[in-house]
């Protein structure tokens, strides 16, 4: 990362405990160090294995990451990130409204047969990502199960840990494949306005039901970004507990 983005971060992460007075063996390696190699691993899609040699070697990154995400640090890490985010944009902490939607990617061949499934509409076999952002496109909560679940059943769980999360969270956008008994479910139970915004038979490619946002807060959004997709591409596979991760 660069130094603007390191000033952003650096004040957001845990002291280690030798530096705090809490005791404990010096860490062999700066966070720095660490948050740069699970950075690069996540933007170039590389095995834990094939961790360049510039970075600090593969089991101490892996370590490194693996008691974050545990502890809950990386998702801590990601809400910080993201509020300051809503912060240089003008809005609250906590989003109101938000939209949901899925995408199917094929599983790799380590990939168990029980943690994946074959999506019929978009003929992929591998695993599904459902995910649930603000109207920033930041990300609130991800589930990730088989791509046999459908969009329905997967926004389902994901809708009912973000409304338990995310206290003025009232409306969601989605798309026609949210169709269905979910609108009427999630009003009863969750106390949510489920929209669904139809595509137009006469406009091409992506549909947005508000205009895309600019912003100032490149080095934040950047860095979101990554902490967000490292918890995502890391998830493991599940049907009900989404991991969550912010309008």
């Amino acid at each position: 990362m660069n130094d603007a983005e390191w000033a952003v971060v650096r004040d957001l992460l845990p002291v280690p405990g030798w530096l705090s007075g809490r005791g404990g063996r010096p860490e062999g390696y700066c966070h720095r160090q660490m948050i740069d190699a699970v950075r690069y691993l996540v933007d170039n899609g590389i095995k834990w294995r094939a961790m360049p040699a510039d970075f600090p070697p593969w089991p101490r990154v892996y370590a490194f990451f693996a008691r974050w995400r545990d502890t809950g640090l990386v998702t801590e890490l990601h809400d910080r990130l993201r509020e300051a985010v809503r912060a240089g944009e003008g809005r609250s902490a906590e989003p109101s409204a938000g939209v949901v939607d899925s995408q199917s990617v094929k599983a790799d061949a380590t990939v168990t047969f029980g943690s994946r499934g074959f999506d019929a509409g978009k003929k992929i076999n591998g695993r599904k990502r459902h995910l649930l952002t603000d109207t920033l496109g930041l990300l609130l909560a991800v589930l990730v199960t088989p791509a046999s679940v459908t969009d329905r059943g997967g926004a389902r769980s994901l809708l009912a840990a973000a409304a338990g999360r995310f206290r003025r969270l009232a409306r969601v956008w989605a798309d026609g494949g949210y169709t269905g008994h979910l609108t009427d479910w999630t009003s009863q139970h969750l106390g949510l306005v489920l929209d669904i915004v139809r595509r137009s038979e006469d406009v091409r490619g992506s549909s947005r039901p508000f205009p895309a946002a600019g912003s100032s807060n490149g080095p934040l959004r950047g860095f979101c970004a990554a902490a967000a997709w490292s918890g995502t591409t890391n998830a493991a596979p599940t049907r009900a507990k989404p991991s969550s991760a912010g309008r």
